[in-house]
């Protein structure tokens, strides 16, 4: 069937089966063709052409391809507003992100600094200083407190050759905001930020060689690696004074409901809720970030597959709240406004999912930079038409992030 479309709606695997305007305005040599990257639908979008012809006979039909709409409507119909949020008892007033942002910078240096210290130790064989660990779980609430998005928004950006430590500091904040967010506060809070930061310090019991591994791991390399919330389970035991929830989420976050987890198999209502909450964590953290053996995959993106997932791994539950926490377009997200504006997620709207604030700086149209702006979503006509892949536009989400563009 041969169906027309606007060019902004190619993806690849579709069949171009006739580009529209005259074969002469347009750059290709032949107006038949898969379209296999997005460095084709680039192309395309280049050379001025609206709309294109496609055969779903030999390729993919755009109705079934999942683009961003579909991801928002499916993560809509199913997940907002279906869990009532409990709200802390002590009142705050978060602050603008603009407002937190040297001191989330600091925060997560000095987070970064403190597990890269707590590994090495492990690694030597000595003892966890987890006093210095407890101060940073402090300076990490105090700043969720002030303003959420300023330190999620940094947890986002990781360097691949520091990614452990930056993944605990990762899950450690994450955990924190999602506690918040399920109405967790106290000692309870602290001990699940404790869990965050310290979960993988198994991780350094794994010989280098199969940690860092560039390439896919040998079944028996994988053996070696699931022993790690043992090892990290024994470590925190030897070590004292640390609580059973950070205990417990070091050993068990690997667990899935439907016991294919590791390393106790166990399932369903067997797996405690913080260590419930720490898969997902410990997973979303995981896949959105780049690796040297994986590309990372865009957060929109990431929390689609892992809702296909839950239905075997995750409590579904416990990810609808997870979603709410850190928004259905997370920070640092690159996306695309019907305007034709790109710009960067740089902090959520708490009455809203689908209207978080979006630092304009790209316009997909006339392809040149423009002066940056702050769009709030909730009060602007505008609206987000898709989420955009790093690297399609010239625009580094990290600098806007990190308030250095």
């Amino acid at each position: 069937m041969i169906r027309k479309i606007a060019s902004e709606r190619l993806r690849p695997g579709m069949y171009i089966h006739e580009l529209g305007g005259s074969w002469m305005s347009h750059p290709f040599w032949r107006s038949r063709f898969e379209i296999r990257s997005d460095e084709d639908v680039q192309r395309i979008l280049d050379a001025g052409i609206d709309e294109v012809y496609i055969d779903t006979e030999r390729g993919i039909d755009d109705r079934l391809a999942v683009d961003a709409e579909e991801v928002r409507e499916q993560l809509v119909k199913e997940m907002v507003a279906v869990v009532p949020l409990a709200k802390p008892r002590e009142s705050w007033e978060p602050i603008p992100v603009s407002a937190e942002l040297r001191r989330a910078r600091e925060v997560h240096g000095q987070a970064h600094r403190a597990v890269h210290d707590v590994m090495r130790d492990v690694r030597m064989g000595r003892a966890i200083q987890t006093g210095a660990v407890s101060e940073v779980v402090e300076t990490i609430t105090g700043s969720i407190m002030r303003s959420p998005s300023a330190l999620i928004g940094m947890v986002g950006l990781k360097d691949k050759d520091n990614y452990t430590f930056l993944h605990s500091v990762s899950v450690g904040t994450l955990m924190i905001a999602f506690g918040r967010t399920l109405g967790m506060e106290g000692e309870t809070l602290h001990e699940l930020g404790m869990g965050g930061l310290l979960h993988d310090v198994g991780k350094m019991k794994v010989p280098n060689e199969v940690l860092n591994k560039p390439g896919r791991l040998s079944d028996a390399e994988f053996e070696i690696i699931k022993r790690h919330p043992v090892d990290g389970h024994q470590v925190l035991v030897e070590t004292g004074g640390l609580g059973d929830i950070p205990l417990d989420i070091t050993r068990h976050h690997h667990e899935r409901k439907d016991g294919s987890g590791y390393p106790d198999r166990q399932k369903e209502d067997e797996i405690s809720r913080f260590a419930r909450m720490a898969a997902i964590v410990d997973v979303y953290d995981a896949i959105t970030a780049d690796r040297c053996y994986h590309k990372a995959m865009e957060p929109t993106e990431a929390l689609r597959k892992m809702w296909e997932w839950s239905a075997q791994q995750f409590d579904r539950e416990l990810l609808q709240v997870f979603m709410k926490c850190i928004g259905i377009y997370p920070i640092g997200s690159l996306v695309r406004l019907e305007s034709g504006l790109i710009g960067v997620v740089v902090e959520q709207n708490p009455g809203s999912l689908l209207t978080p604030k979006v630092k304009t700086v790209y316009h997909s149209k006339s392809m040149r930079h423009v002066t940056p702006a702050i769009v709030d979503l909730s009060q602007a006509a505008d609206k987000i038409a898709s989420t955009e892949a790093a690297g399609r536009w010239p625009v580094d989400p990290a600098l806007h992030i990190r308030g250095e563009a």
